[in-house]
């Protein structure tokens, strides 16, 4: 646990600073996941990293946990504290795709459908995954003029600043969404997590509350696929 994308390798005082052990045990205990293939060691000073066994083991949880069944008490959590409709959503190629969904138990309410799918850049599901792509450019519409674009990328920059999209009457007339992005172990966004309402219930005050339920879940949901958590700044 003391690895993470940046630091991938650490020398043993690194390590200490890290980790609540004495240095006799963590040598003892470095000696044996060394044996084992979970860690490997090299150069002068020696630097620890992880080791192949480690990546069998990732391996072996990635394939049998999806991420509808990571993310199903993340949403249900989020569910039965807005009793809104609460979608998952994940970014494939030009499109996201409903993966999941929990219907609002209310009369009035919004649902899309799983399997549903629209192009990335629609709707605040979508803009809360092309905020945080590496080059958001290949999802904008190239007919966009100039202006038009400052003012997109002006909106994707204020995305990434809050941490989650929000849309109003842009899919369907009267419903309000917000979304927040989701990011697996190599830090890449993943998909979006997303809450549907009609503007008649959500108003300013709710909104606000339910973006903080959303950025709260969206974190966990990351940390959950292997992820830190925190949402990567990209200005």
């Amino acid at each position: 646990m003391a690895f993470d994308s940046a630091e991938q390798q650490l020398t043993v005082g690194e390590l200490l600073t890290r980790v609540d052990l004495s240095r006799p045990t963590l040598y003892r205990l470095a000696q044996t996941l060394e044996q084992k293939g979970f860690i490997v060691s090299s150069g002068k000073p020696q630097r620890f990293g992880l080791g192949p066994a480690a990546a069998r083991l990732a391996h072996l949880w990635s394939s049998r946990t999806s991420i509808t069944t990571v993310a199903e008490p993340v949403m249900r959590k989020l569910w039965e504290q807005t009793s809104e409709t609460v979608a998952l959503l994940v970014h494939q190629g030009q499109y996201r795709v409903c993966m999941a969904e929990l219907p609002s138990p209310q009369p009035l309410s919004f649902r899309r459908g799983v399997g549903y799918s629209e192009h990335v850049f629609r709707g605040a599901s979508g803009r809360a995954i092309v905020a945080f792509l590496p080059d958001p450019g290949p999802y904008l519409d190239p007919a966009l003029p100039a202006l038009a674009r400052d003012a997109v990328l002006a909106e994707l920059a204020r995305i990434r600043r809050a941490g989650y999209a929000t849309s109003k009457d842009e899919l369907i007339r009267g419903a309000v969404a917000l979304a927040a992005p989701f990011f697996g172990a190599n830090g890449q966004v993943q998909g979006s997590l997303a809450v549907f309402g009609p503007s008649v219930r959500l108003n300013r005050e709710r909104m606000d509350s339910m973006a903080n339920l959303l950025l709260q879940e969206s974190m966990h949901l990351s940390r959950a696929l292997g992820g830190s958590g925190a949402i990567p700044e990209r200005d």
